[in-house]
């Protein structure tokens, strides 16, 4: 068909993948309790996130935090590491991959698997390096090693779960862990553990400029099990064991008894997939 020249091309209009999430502030419910083998640790869980459906869709579905670079995940910033021990665990683990498992062998040992924040306050914050737009571990689309985190395919193969191998940052989103000594009325301390939600407010004011995030997406609340169930060895590792143990009793009973405040992303992936039956 031949196109006057008078008349401007019109571009297919495509879906913001952002329209599709939910509002930040909705109703949450939240339980306290004391770690079951340490009377000055108590949990403050936020049953609303634990119990939902939300699961990584990283490869099926996901847009990436970045427009245009879907398969890049939330890989494309690299990973902050939480301290010097963080990174020497890592470095660690690096000694076990090779060239045919991982994509960016030959840079990250030439040029080695850090680099410095060049943004922000704190100049001295220490990232995995970036190589072509994205994290050096995430094997990109076509390697023939397979896609996907280098270090969490190491996880998998060795029988070690990948909360062992990758960066701190990497292994508890989306989880948000907070801790703070609280004195009571009495004066006496406890020290409070929250757990809940990483959302975007979570990364702080950039958080509002992702592409695209998980957490309140109901293309991600598919998950065959609640969060409680499906991120247990990350939450146990955050909380301790015992108070994990407990948090899993919690939430089996808060949800037999019926949720009275269930997360909105999980409702809404709970109505479009009854729809479409």
């Amino acid at each position: 068909m031949n196109v006057p020249r008078h008349l401007p091309l019109i571009q297919p209009v495509r879906p913001n993948p952002r329209d599709s999430e939910v509002p930040l502030d909705f109703p949450r419910e939240w339980i306290e309790f004391e770690d079951p083998i340490n009377p000055e640790h108590h949990i403050r869980a936020d049953l609303t996130w634990l119990c939902s459906r939300w699961t990584c869709i990283f490869g099926n579905g996901c847009h990436g935090v970045v427009e245009g670079r879907a398969t890049d995940g939330c890989c494309s910033h690299g990973a902050f590491f939480s301290d010097d021990e963080d990174l020497q665990r890592v470095r660690q683990h690096v000694k076990d991959l090779t060239p045919e498992t991982w994509q960016y062998y030959k840079v990250g040992h030439k040029k080695g698997i850090t680099e410095k924040d060049s943004v922000g306050e704190d100049e001295d914050r220490v990232r995995t390096r970036r190589v072509d737009g994205a994290c050096l571990f995430l094997n990109r689309p076509g390697f023939p090693g397979g896609e996907g985190c280098s270090l969490h395919a190491l996880a998998l193969r060795t029988g070690q779960h990948p909360l062992d191998t990758k960066p701190e940052v990497c292994w508890q989103l989306p989880l948000r862990r907070e801790q703070e000594w609280v004195t009571r009325p009495d004066e006496t301390k406890i020290l409070l553990s929250t757990v809940t939600e990483f959302d975007r407010r979570g990364w702080g004011e950039g958080g509002h400029d992702l592409h695209w995030y998980c957490t309140s997406a109901p293309e991600a609340h598919v998950g065959a099990e609640p969060v409680y169930l499906s991120n247990g060895p990350e939450i146990a590792a955050l909380i301790g064991q015992a108070a994990y143990t407990e948090l899993a009793r919690l939430c089996s009973l808060r949800l037999a008894q019926g949720l009275l405040a269930e997360h909105p992303a999980t409702t809404e992936a709970n109505r479009l997939r009854d729809s479409s039956r």
